[in-house]
């Protein structure tokens, strides 16, 4: 199968396509090509040869990493890099998948998940990763299946290709970052949790997803990611409830109801009832008036 999917390299640097394009290539005798940049993201699945690539970091100078039979390297745009061939004679194999930013956003833009990888790279320049043979041959089956839906003009093309794709992201994407997370699990729960406390102690101020990132050093993506993962709602919905809670508090202690929403950075009344009713399943005054026969019927 792979020989008959097997792609014939040529020094094209620059996508054809509006989306994706994937290759899967055996050479012999490679040489070493010149540093180059793409204006969109590479991920490249290394599986047979002799070679050490080259990635180059903003000030110009360069990581090099010999790499090994598994090893995956994900590339954002503007990123110089290249594979230098130790040894010619060798055989080379790899997958390289090219992904547009474009295509990038439409897949970010139904689960963040599909990009986990894509913002590591963009946010850390962290770019090369290594998967066991087991995860390794899963993968490789995910570019294998995409690259046969490809070649091929059959009923269901077009839908058949996307799910494809995102099989593929979402396998590797998942692999890496189950893989990361049982190493760094506790360092995790230390970050969420302090992250929880900054935002207890500071819901009367504003507060933003970037600034939280900043105040942590980590990306914004990550913290995102984070929130999802733990508590399947976004940091400005936790963000949001938190506020609610404290408006409740308040509110049913006999605090005055626009003191109280503007306090904890509510913009408007507006707003701020339909998020509250939302909540609670009452208005504001509801919920006050409602405290306020309750508290005089146990007296």
């Amino acid at each position: 199968m792979k020989n008959r999917l097997r792609s014939s390299f040529n020094t094209r640097q620059y996508m054809v396509s509006s989306d994706f394009e994937i290759f899967y290539y055996s050479d012999k005798g490679f040489q070493t090509l010149s540093p180059h940049t793409h204006d969109y993201y590479e991920f490249y699945l290394f599986a047979e040869g002799d070679i050490t690539m080259e990635v180059f970091n903003e000030d110009g100078s360069a990581i090099l990493c010999k790499m090994s039979p598994g090893d995956l390297m994900v590339v954002p745009p503007g990123v110089p890099h290249h594979a230098i061939i130790d040894d010619p004679d060798a055989i080379y194999k790899r997958f390289v998948f090219w992904i547009s930013r474009d295509c990038c956003q439409s897949l970010m833009n139904e689960s963040a998940d599909y990009t986990y990888l894509i913002q590591k790279a963009s946010a850390f320049r962290q770019n090369i990763y290594h998967f066991a043979p087991a995860d390794f041959h899963q993968v490789e089956s995910k570019f294998l299946r995409l690259l046969e839906e490809i070649s091929y003009e059959r009923y269901g093309t077009m839908a058949a290709r996307h799910l494809c794709l995102c099989d593929l992201l979402l396998t590797v994407n998942r692999i890496i970052y189950d893989n990361e997370h049982e190493k760094k699990g506790g360092d995790e729960l230390a970050l969420f949790q302090s992250i929880l406390s900054y935002i207890g102690a500071n819901l009367e101020e504003p507060m933003s997803l970037d600034e939280i990132a900043e105040q942590f050093y980590v990306s914004k993506y990550y913290v995102s990611h984070l929130f999802k993962e733990t508590l399947g709602i976004s940091l400005h919905q936790y963000v949001i409830k938190k506020r609610l809670a404290e408006c409740r508090s308040a509110i049913i202690s006999g605090e005055n109801i626009s003191k109280t929403y503007e306090r904890f950075g509510f913009g408007d009344y507006s707003n701020f009832f339909k998020a509250f009713k939302k909540e609670y399943g009452m208005s504001p005054k509801e919920c006050q008036r409602l405290f306020t026969i309750s508290s005089r019927t146990l007296s």
